[in-house]
């Protein structure tokens, strides 16, 4: 067992030091582009371009910096571990004066050639931080001084790392005009970087989720396999529903029939309470995806930390877990991906509830006190989409698909009847859960 944590960390380190590599050169890349470079380098390289240091050089100068500045800020919480930035920042300061000999020949003159070469260099320099934060053993001194004002003054991680960025880009800018009377090391290039590294770093991270396990054997909880179950063990109902389909009163008399406890906007209080989040908030924001690429976008500060989550993403976890802990017990619970989160439960009867657009456009007119036709029907298509784009972006499936569920019922055939075939269910699963 110690030989396999030995292991473990080992190979952490190994990929650490790999993608230490991957981002000095995706680094040189931007800084070759000449078009400016990424906002934590911006300071060091406008101070190399007046004084007799390389780029190297001076990041690791403003590494030491910034690590002096993390103990100011953070005081008796500054640990002996944090001291493991100094040989990193040394390492990664050398890597990025050795990528840049690698690299002499790069000198695009044409614009469009630039363009390409900061491209390349943005996507090198995504998979360099997507391969630090999946070795998850050291920050390199930026992101580790961000984490450090977070903790000390409670602000929000991806604010401050914008301002963070921001501020660099800020100085880098005044500090070339000081030193050369124009504009050095900051252009078109340096907001470029900011906007499509981390967004670059995100998207790897989804779509090679399955690598941490590869590497390092740490699966995700809703991928172990469910154990055996017994007769004794509850009975869960995940609904899931378009809306104006009338799945919240169906789930609710169902709940209510069966003596199962019942959760819904209930979820929306338990996640509020794990992630201090307010309920209105979290109403506001579960269950909505407008566009994924653009959520991915504007939440890509958050891929430089393997410590903090856009706030959808933390409610997300939240309500999984709160959804885990309702299927403890007897329990009817609607949406909230509910169906896949409990897809490997045996006794968790999943179903689906629609009904014709029609029938949909006068439950909501009615339910809402709506007089125009147009703005419940726009009403209704506007939030299934925002249903189905965030059950596509959180699960890779389709929200609705029968593959799914045990049933997907059309409620305009009657509340009573869908009750009971549902409850049909429920007692052939109870009778006999081996035949799901």
């Amino acid at each position: 067992m110690k030989e396999n944590v030995v292991q473990n960390k080992v190979k952490r380190y190994l990929v650490f030091l790999l993608g230490l590599f991957v981002n000095s050169l995706g680094v040189a890349l931007i800084t070759k582009a000449d078009l400016g470079t990424s906002p934590i380098s911006s300071i060091p390289y406008v101070l190399s371009l007046s004084f007799p240091f390389s780029l190297g050089q001076f990041t690791i100068f403003f590494s030491i910096l910034l690590i002096v500045l993390q103990l100011v800020i953070l005081g008796r919480n500054f640990k002996a571990e944090h001291l493991l930035q100094i040989p990193v920042s040394l390492v990664f300061g050398y890597f990025i004066d050795l990528c840049m000999l690698l690299l002499f020949f790069v000198q695009p003159a044409a614009y469009v050639l630039k363009i390409l070469y900061l491209l390349v260099g943005c996507i090198v320099l995504g998979i360099g931080v997507y391969m630090e934060v999946l070795a998850n053993v050291i920050m390199l001194p930026g992101e580790s001084f961000v984490r450090a004002v977070v903790f000390r003054w409670k602000t929000e991680f991806g604010v401050t790392k914008v301002a963070f960025d921001v501020s660099m880009a800020v100085i880098a800018g005044v500090l070339g005009i000081v030193l050369t009377g124009h504009l050095n090391g900051v252009r078109e290039g340096t907001v470029i970087a900011a906007l499509l590294v981390g967004f670059i770093a995100r998207l790897i991270g989804k779509k090679l989720s399955f690598l941490p396990e590869m590497l390092f054997g740490t699966a995700p909880d809703e991928t172990k396999q469910a154990p055996q179950p017994t007769a004794e063990e509850p009975i869960c109902i995940a609904v899931g529903r378009q809306f104006g389909s009338g799945g919240h009163d169906i789930a609710k008399k169902l709940a209510d029939r069966l003596g199962f406890a019942f959760y819904d906007e209930e979820l929306i209080q338990m996640a509020a309470g794990t992630t201090g989040y307010q309920p209105e908030f979290i109403a506001k924001t579960e269950e909505k995806m407008s566009h994924s690429l653009l959520y991915d976008l504007v939440s890509e500060m958050y891929s430089y930390s393997d410590q903090y989550q856009p706030p959808k993403d933390n409610i997300f976890e939240a309500e999984v877990k709160s959804i885990r802990e309702a299927a403890q017990k007897n329990s009817v619970i609607v949406g909230r991906c509910a169906d896949w989160v409990l897809r490997n439960n045996p006794r968790c009867v999943r179903v689906f509830l629609h009904a014709p657009l029609d029938y949909r456009i006068r439950t909501v007119m009615q339910r809402e006190h709506l007089t125009d036709e147009k703005a419940a029907r726009h009403h209704i298509q506007q939030t299934d989409k925002q249903r189905a784009d965030n059950y596509r972006y959180y699960t890779r499936t389709i929200w609705g698909a029968s593959a799914n569920y045990h049933l997907c019922i059309d409620t305009s055939l009657g509340e009573d009847y869908v009750e009971n075939l549902i409850l049909g269910l429920v007692d052939r699963i109870k009778a006999d859960p081996a035949k799901k």
